[in-house]
């Protein structure tokens, strides 16, 4: 008996296969792979296939940055050097406030769909010549906050807004803004331009242009070469001592005019005449010893700061016509503080055409 299971153990360590380790995840696989044939001894069927997800195929978000519809931000990183991996089908890509030295030719080579681009406060000195080739849909490109001595050339024809305030940019030449038709909005403040650093006819191309803002710079004058186009336009800050009436011809469509904190002490007579839908003025915090003239003949002026002027005296028809009726915009707003006028003399019929007495703002006089 003894013999006969000892032979029957024998038999079945023979027919027995190698013991071999499995892993758990091996139990839920199949042995299709493995060339052996489904045995007959499986109670519950053939097992289905097993669908293994693959890796996604298309684009990855950069490391580091955030990706979600097509909008990417790599703000705050610390990067020296823009991403190399950036989804072709960015829409916005936002790096400021990063350490990006220099772009270069092909930091932006498949990003053909871009329409915003942000490299605001950034340590960027240098722009490759082609290095915006690629971006032909671009529509906003801002730059403020860098170290730029020199407008960027090659520029996106589609840009609509531009921003490259806050830079080291001495001069922008004739050439800056060739072929760039679609520009609305331009902002070229805090960069250390003069009068003689903007070339006539630099802004020749910018067809539709409605805003610009060249604030805080060293010009003298108001640049030449405006187009007409312009609705609204910024000059606070420089160093502009006399406004003449040539200066202003053709822009029949400007808006607001903004001259505060200048150094302007004249105002050429018909200087008016030639922003003929003007509607806010102003020319605070200069140098002015009367009020500018051709106020009276103005129909659509509603607003005038003029507080912080040297105007020593207010005449009854320096705002509003000799008869009533005769200006189509009432006065919204005129401020005269911080004026040496006696404003206690200004005759009440000095402000006939103003919408409402709350408007007027007069003040003492403070020598400083």
């Amino acid at each position: 008996m003894k013999s006969t299971i000892l032979l029957l153990l024998l038999a079945t360590v023979a027919w027995a296969k190698p013991f071999r380790q499995t892993g758990f995840l091996d139990f839920m696989l199949e042995d299709e792979g493995s060339g052996k044939p489904e045995t007959e001894d499986n109670v519950f069927g053939p097992r289905p296939p097993i669908e293994r997800p693959d890796v996604p195929e298309g684009p990855v978000c950069p490391f580091g940055c955030q990706c979600h519809l097509r909008v990417i931000q790599c703000s705050d990183l610390g990067l020296k050097n823009v991403p190399t991996d950036i989804p072709s089908d960015a829409s916005l890509l936002d790096l400021q406030n990063n350490k990006i030295t220099e772009i270069r030719e092909f930091d932006f080579k498949n990003l053909h769909i871009l329409h915003a681009l942000i490299l605001v406060n950034n340590k960027i000195t240098t722009i490759h010549p082609k290095a915006f080739t690629p971006l032909g849909k671009l529509q906003r490109l801002y730059l403020s906050k860098n170290f730029l001595k020199e407008m960027p050339v090659n520029m996106p024809k589609n840009l609509q807004e531009l921003r490259i305030h806050e830079n080291e940019i001495a001069k922008i030449k004739k050439s800056s803004f060739e072929g760039m038709t679609q520009v609305i909005v331009m902002e070229l403040g805090t960069n250390p331009l003069k009068s003689v650093g903007i070339e006539n006819g630099a802004f020749q191309d910018l067809k539709k242009l409605s805003y610009i803002r060249i604030s805080d710079t060293n010009i003298t004058a108001i640049p030449k070469g405006l187009p007409s186009s312009l609705s609204e336009l910024h000059l606070d800050g420089n160093k502009i001592a006399k406004v003449e009436a040539a200066s202003l011809k053709g822009l029949n469509n400007l808006n607001k005019l903004g001259l505060s904190f200048n150094q302007i002490s004249s105002m050429e007579n018909a200087t008016l005449v030639h922003v003929p839908h003007l509607r806010e003025l102003h020319l605070d915090n200069n140098a002015l010893v009367s009020v500018p003239p051709g106020l009276p003949e103005h129909k659509y002026i509603q607003v005038i700061y003029l507080h912080n002027n040297k105007i020593a005296a207010v005449g009854t028809e320096d705002f509003c016509p000799p008869s009533y009726n005769t200006k189509k915009a009432m006065y919204s707003g005129i401020s005269l503080f911080s004026n040496p006028v006696p404003y206690w003399e200004v005759q009440p019929i000095t402000f006939r055409c103003v919408f409402d007495r709350s408007a007027i703002q007069l003040g003492n006089y403070r020598k400083k």
